[in-house]
C-alpha cells in the first residue's frame, strides 16, 4: 500500500530551535508534506525565517524556507498536520488547542506522552497504538507524540527481545550526547574534559515510558506492559548520539546468539506502507569489537537506525549490551517525521 494523497500542508512550531531547524530540512522537500507555515516566538514574528534564526545545520537553510514569514505559534491554521518542537510547558497548554480547532499535532515534546488518550508512537514498534486517535477528547484534531530520545534508542532495541523472549526487567545506563540539551546546551567548563551524572527528568522517562510504548490498546484505553526499568543517566562531551548500556532480564533466558538473531531477523510491520523516512532496517547488530560508537555508527540509516553492539550474556541478568541512537534524528525530528507519515500512510491526515 502506497500514499497516492496530494502533498499534504504541514506547519513547525518551534521552527527556529535546534529540532525546529531539523524538522525544516527534513520536510523542505519531503514527497509527502509542503512546509507551508513556520511558527515561533512573539520576537520572532513578523520576521523573514532567515532572519529570526541562528541556523546551526552543515547544509545550507533552503532559500524558500529562508524567504517564509515567521507567525506566533498560536496563530497556526489551514493546514494538514502540525509538527511541534515546543518546550514541555507551551506544548501542554498549546497542543490541546491546536487539536480542539480541528489540527493534527504531532509532537517531540514530553508534556503529553503519557497522557492517558495519546500515543507514544514508534512505528515499527506499535502502529496499533495510532487508533487511540479515535478515542481522544481533544476535538476534531489530534495528539502523538514521540519518545523521549534515549527511550527510542532502548525500546527499539527492546522490540526483538520481548517479541521472542519476553521482558521482566531493564537496568540502563546512559551517556547522552550534548545536543540533546538543546542550544547553547551545557556551558562549555561544564562539559568539556568531562562527565555530568545527572540530566533532570530523563531518568523518570526511561522508567515509563517504555512500558507504555510496548503495551497494548484495547477498547481506548491503554495497558502498559508490566516489566521494570532502573535508569541512570550521564551527559558527555559527544555532539550527537546516545549509548545506552543495556542489561536485560528475559521471561525466557535465550543465549546472546538467539538474541542477535531475533535482532537480526526483526522487521518492520509498516515495512509495506513505504515511508520516506523509514531506515531498512530499524535496528542492526553491529560487527565485532567496540562497537557501536557516535563517530562511526550514528548516521547509519540516515540518522534512524538504531545499532546495537556487544551483545553478550549478563552475570546477574540474562544478556546485556550497548545501543546507539542519533538523538536529534531518530530521536526527536526524524521520529515526528516518521510519525506523520504513518498517519498519512494509514488515512488520519487530511480528513476534514
Amino acid at each position: 500500500q502506497k500514499v497516492t494523497h496530494p502533498r499534504f500542508k504541514a506547519a513547525i512550531l518551534g521552527a527556529t530551535g535546534t529540532v525546529g531547524q531539523r524538522l525544516v530540512r527534513r520536510l523542505h522537500d519531503h514527497p509527502w508534506f509542503r512546509l507551508t507555515t513556520v511558527a515561533a516566538s512573539a520576537r520572532s514574528a513578523g520576521r523573514a525565517y532567515g532572519d529570526s534564526v541562528h541556523w546551526l545545520l552543515p547544509t545550507a537553510l533552503p532559500d524558500r524556507v529562508a524567504r517564509m514569514e515567521v507567525c506566533e505559534v498560536s496563530e497556526v491554521e489551514d493546514c494538514d498536520v502540525v509538527f511541534s518542537a515546543l518546550g514541555s510547558a507551551g506544548a501542554r497548554e498549546l497542543e490541546p488547542q491546536l487539536a480542539g480547532r480541528g489540527l493534527m499535532v504531532v509532537s517531540n515534546a514530553s508534556a503529553l506522552r503519557m497522557h492517558p488518550e495519546v500515543p507514544l508512537l514508534i512505528p515499527e514498534v506499535n502502529p496499533d497504538h495510532l487508533d487511540m486517535l479515535d478515542h481522544q477528547s481533544f476535538g476534531s484534531g489530534g495528539v502523538v507524540t514521540n519518545p523521549n530520545c534515549a527511550t527510542v534508542g532502548l525500546v527499539l532495541s527492546l522490540k526483538p527481545l520481548a517479541d521472542a523472549f519476553g521482558i521482566e526487567a531493564v537496568q540502563v545506563t546512559t551517556l547522552q550526547a550534548i545536543s540533546g540539551a538543546g542550544h547553547p546546551g551545557v556551558p562549555s567548563l561544564d562539559i568539556l574534559g568531562n562527565a555530568l551524572p545527572l540530566i533532570p527528568g530523563e531518568e523518570d522517562k526511561l522508567e515509563t515510558e517504555p512500558q507504555k510504548i510496548l503495551g497494548s490498546v484495547s477498547g481506548g484505553a491503554f495497558s502498559p506492559a508490566a516489566f521494570r526499568v532502573s535508569a541512570q543517566t550521564n551527559r558527555v562531551p559527544v555532539v550527537d548520539g546516545h549509548l545506552v548500556s543495556v542489561s536485560v532480564k528475559l521471561n525466557r533466558p535465550a543465549s546472546p546468539e538467539a538474541a542477535r538473531k531475533a535482532i537480526e531477523d526483526f522487521r518492520s510491520p509498516v515495512a509495506d506502507f513505504d515511508l520516506p523516512s523509514a531506515p531498512r532496517r530499524p535496528v542492526i547488530v553491529a560487527e565485532d569489537g567496540p562497537r557501536p560508537q557516535p563517530k562511526l555508527d550514528v548516521d547509519r540509516g540516515e540518522g534512524m537506525t538504531v545499532t546495537v553492539g556487544r551483545l553478550r550474556s549478563c552475570p546477574v541478568f540474562d544478556l546485556r549490551y550497548v545501543a546507539l541512537v542519533h538523538n536529534t534524528e531518530r530521536g526527536a525530528a526524524g521520529a515526528a517525521v516518521l510519525n506523520a507519515e504513518l498517519m498519512a500512510a494509514t488515512g488520519r491526515l487530511g480528513r476534514a
